[in-house]
């Protein structure tokens, strides 16, 4: 049995990853980490890392929590040797490799920006399509929750577009033609891909990227209803952590594709 520890786990994540972990016939649900416990968690909640670690043997940390939370946590479980898998965005590359080197034995960090096959497929065909076509731009919807903006997801995909195009940047008018007091309109630039976040409630976490060419458009949609669609990925990252060393990032590197 795998026995995982769930960081955030009074939040909309924790929580639906602490029931799936608890569903699964090959995993044990240790205790969750909050420091605000929901009052009808049927398991013990630590209000840090260090506590749940000194009171249990944990195989694996799952952290849905904040960023500037997130690092703390990552790098005291790494620390005693738990691999930790993460789908807290707004850490930046440096910041997981620096967190990844501080693994004590062979703990592994395991981060992945969304967690969703079908957002994991969507990016792989954008860089695909990415060659084909001379513009590109990403919108992403998410709730009015959401700490960062854009989202990991899409911050991805942009990289991805920019890597597929092979270093190619889009000629369509940018930021220049913004008109004065409506500054943000074309979008932040990631790697030369415009990059647009809306915000609301009455969504979960959407998605699409629209490419454009010559007479023709080409988009590609992913929307996510619920957070179980999250479950199988954070099922599978926890499964896989024990074969992974050092930072490993993405579900597509865990994914048979």
């Amino acid at each position: 049995m795998i026995k995982v520890a769930v960081a955030g786990s009074s939040g909309r994540m924790g929580r639906a990853t602490a029931q799936a972990v608890d569903d699964a016939p090959d995993m044990e649900l240790i205790c969750g980490i909050d420091p605000h416990p929901a009052a009808d968690a049927s398991y013990p909640v630590y209000g840090s890392v260090a506590e749940a670690l000194g009171a249990h043997e944990v195989d694996v940390m799952v952290d849905f929590t904040r960023p500037d939370v997130a690092a703390g946590n990552i790098a005291c479980a790494l620390g005693e040797g738990v691999d930790c898998v993460v789908g807290t965005t707004g850490l930046g590359s440096d910041a997981l490799q620096d967190l990844a080197s501080q693994a004590q034995g062979d703990a592994s960090l395991f981060f992945a920006p969304n967690f969703t096959t079908g957002a994991v497929l969507m990016m792989q065909f954008a860089k695909a399509a990415a060659p084909y076509f001379p513009e590109a731009e990403v919108i992403e919807f998410h709730h009015c929750r959401k700490k960062d903006a854009p989202s990991g997801t899409a911050v991805m995909t942009a990289k991805m577009i920019a890597e597929g195009r092979g270093g190619r940047r889009s000629a369509s008018p940018g930021k220049e033609t913004e008109i004065e007091g409506a500054e943000g309109a074309r979008g932040a630039l990631i790697d030369g891909v415009p990059v647009h976040s809306v915000r609301s409630d009455g969504f979960v976490a959407n998605q699409e990227v629209i490419f454009g060419g010559l007479g023709q458009t080409l988009s590609l949609k992913h929307v996510s209803w619920d957070t179980s669609s999250y479950m199988p990925g954070v099922l599978l990252g926890i499964r896989e952590s024990a074969k992974l060393t050092g930072l490993v990032v993405g579900l597509e590197s865990i994914m048979d594709l």
